[in-house]
């Protein structure tokens, strides 16, 4: 099982909680449960600054934002160990993400790589 969330606490005590009622259905099922652990996702928040500058960088272009975590494990998650982050997410068709059906319009890909230009030049001049 893989479990994430912005909060590390959030994601011990739910792993405590569920190896809880795995070994209560061992014990009365006569059963066992391996658990072991293979990968650890360390919760990365990304930088209040950088979101700020991706918002104005999109505002600036006309285009609507919204603050909201990823669920999915991204490259950023294992970048922000080494420094600061932020993510950009664009409109996918129908909402459906990390699917072969996933589909995002160019112009929206467009809009995108434009945000994320005008954040790398605020970044270039900001102090984080």
């Amino acid at each position: 099982m893989e479990l994430r969330d912005l909060d590390a606490v959030k994601i011990l005590t739910l792993y405590q909680q569920i190896r809880a009622e795995a070994d209560q259905i061992a014990k009365t099922n006569k059963v066992t449960f391996d658990f072991k652990e293979i990968n650890t996702n360390i919760p990365a928040p990304t930088n209040p600054v950088i979101r700020r500058l991706i918002d104005q960088s999109a505002k600036e272009l006309g285009l609507s934002t919204k603050v909201m975590p990823s669920g999915a494990g991204h490259d950023a998650q294992d970048m922000a160990r080494l420094g600061p982050v932020g993510m950009i997410f664009i409109p996918s068709v129908g909402g459906i993400s990390h699917s072969p059906k996933e589909f995002s319009r160019p112009k929206d890909i467009e809009n995108g790589a434009n945000v994320l230009l005008g954040t790398l030049l605020k970044l270039d001049r900001a102090v984080l």
